[in-house]
């Protein structure tokens, strides 16, 4: 065989290789768990319940409350149990009246992205009122950034319904500063409500730090299912993580039907294993 057929069977054989099951496919990376899932768990047993979750393969988790333990407390139980905690959910209430000790919390926990997980009922009512919140989103992602942290909102489907002809959810992008406020897209809420997470990742490039990954069941009422076991296209969502700016994938599932570490478990196994 000459070199130059060599060449060529080489190349086209590393080709092949290279375009085989798995080899061309990007894997998730930076897997979290949302600790809402497990908050009853966390309540009767908060040390135990951040080891179980680690025990089962998760290096992230994202709070959602710290029952009653101080900042240096959990950071502590964090160390012990090979965990990071890039994000929290915070109420918009505590970023309003103690933006401080909110900021203060983030900074000795070593978090990214603190988080708005929704937004009180009489003040999402007019496209005035979803004005005035991206304001308020603006100002406190200023400071969040002073302190070396990002601010960033959580959606679920009430941003979804128009207002006056005008979608809320794009009301709160076009209205705040892409360098001062990231989007944690909930995946299973934007889809229930009948919308395409890609094309909002097309329409708003580089904005969404964080996604909420859940599944939904089959079922007419569409419910929560484990990460894998609903009809959720995580290959074409994922596929576009890039132009979407995602760094990490916070599995939640707001009601389990049993054990939620057996729920969780079934996610961390699929999703650690997914590629797109």
């Amino acid at each position: 065989m000459n070199r130059r057929i060599f060449m060529k069977t080489v190349g086209a054989g590393g080709l092949a290789i290279a375009s085989g099951p798995g080899l061309m496919a990007a894997r998730v990376r930076n897997i979290g768990l949302q600790l809402y899932t497990v908050r009853n768990e966390m309540e009767k047993d908060f040390e135990g319940s951040l080891a179980r979750v680690a025990q089962i393969g998760y290096k992230e988790v994202e709070f959602a409350g710290y029952f009653g333990r101080t900042p240096q407390q959990v950071k502590d139980l964090l160390k012990k149990n090979g965990l990071k905690t890039p994000s929290s959910h915070i109420g918009l209430n505590l970023f309003e009246q103690d933006l401080p000790k909110t900021l203060e919390t983030g900074r000795i926990l070593g978090q990214k992205y603190l988080v708005c997980p929704s937004l009180p009922e009489p003040r999402r009512k007019t496209v005035d009122d979803f004005k005035k919140l991206a304001e308020l989103f603006n100002r406190l992602g200023a400071e969040c950034k002073k302190a070396g942290m990002a601010f960033a909102y959580h959606n679920h489907a009430f941003e979804f319904e128009p207002l006056n002809g005008q979608m809320p959810y794009d009301l709160l992008l076009q209205n705040t500063d892409p360098k001062l406020v990231k989007m944690e897209m909930d995946l299973y809420w934007v889809v229930k409500a009948n919308q395409d997470p890609v094309a909002y990742f097309e329409k708003y490039p580089g904005r969404f730090a964080l996604v909420h990954v859940k599944d939904m069941d089959t079922t007419p009422e569409k419910g929560f299912a484990e990460v894998g076991r609903g009809n959720m296209d995580f290959k074409k969502i994922f596929g576009a993580s890039k132009k979407a700016g995602i760094k990490h994938y916070v599995v939640e599932q707001d009601r389990t039907p049993g054990n939620p570490f057996d729920s969780i478990k079934i996610s961390w196994d699929y999703l650690s294993n997914f590629h797109y």
